[in-house]
């Protein structure tokens, strides 16, 4: 059974917020920042879809992906977000995207469920049914993209080495779970916790500014974590996230299928936690 967080229960979520105004403003910097003349915009292809017919192209638009079944590629108008950054939706009337290139996506938003960000692809333009059902009138088949929003990160993570007597590296942990089955074991790593999953982790990174953390590297599903905490670890807008560096104290269980859709191998139902660092400076 996954319990969340007390707080997260009395329904502090992350509303929705729409950041497709801000695509939209960033389209009309690029007329006066050396947009080409024959660049084109999502909106342009749309309205006058049969001008533009299986004709090679270059158009601006904002890149949404998605995994899954179904899954999600296409070129949109705008994107709109939980404040936590998850759940992205494309605005407007899209167009599927087949062979964007996965590199590119590094310089995009990565929240965690998705990738999203400003882009410009070069590619051929065609009607017919596209995406899983047939849903998307229109495709790009790209050949070239980059992005125009360049989006930077910064990782936070726990050092390799071993703890103090008594207490469990987090990497000992993952190298030898079946050694500590059943135990009550104190480590240290990257609580993570955003309204969709909630884990110990080997570290946390997020954009430059503090927006859309997401764990990094092994993690462990987390039941129980303090509420009491929280408040002194990063807090996302609206309650929407929580993460910070801890120390927990609780029972460990391995074997599989833990957490959210059972895809977690290892669960520590907690006792005791505290925080360990200070807030980081970009999430004062």
């Amino acid at each position: 059974m996954i319990s969340a967080p007390m707080w997260a229960k009395q329904g502090l979520r992350g509303s929705k917020t729409t950041v497709g105004i801000f695509f939209l403003v960033g389209q009309l910097l690029l007329v006066t920042c050396g947009r080409a003349p024959e660049t084109l915009y999502v909106q342009d292809l749309t309205k006058a879809a049969q001008t533009y017919k299986d004709k090679e192209l270059t158009v601006d638009g904002a890149y949404v992906w998605r995994p899954g079944n179904p899954g999600l590629s296409v070129l949109a108008l705008g994107v709109s977000t939980l404040d936590n950054g998850l759940d992205a939706q494309p605005l407007g009337d899209a167009i599927w995207v087949e062979g964007f290139p996965a590199e590119v996506t590094t310089n995009l938003h990565r929240p965690g469920d998705a990738v999203y960000g400003f882009v410009r692809v070069k590619g051929r333009f065609t009607i017919g049914k596209y995406g899983s059902e047939g849903q998307y009138p229109y495709q790009i088949q790209v050949t070239k993209a980059e992005a125009i929003e360049q989006i930077k990160y910064i990782e936070h993570k726990i050092n390799n080495s071993a703890l103090e007597a008594g207490k469990v590296s987090f990497f000992d942990l993952q190298k030898e779970p079946k050694r500590y089955e059943g135990q009550t074991i104190t480590t240290q790593g990257y609580y993570f916790w955003n309204s969709v999953i909630w884990v110990l982790a080997e570290g946390v990174g997020t954009e430059e500014g503090g927006s859309s953390p997401h764990p990094l590297g092994e993690r462990v599903w987390l039941e129980g974590f303090p509420p009491d905490q929280s408040p002194l670890l990063n807090v996302g807008p609206n309650n929407s996230f929580v993460w910070g560096l801890v120390e927990v104290t609780g029972k460990f269980q391995t074997g599989g299928g833990f957490g959210k859709d059972g895809a977690f191998q290892s669960l520590l139902t907690v006792q005791t936690a505290k925080a360990l660092a200070k807030k980081s400076p970009s999430n004062p």
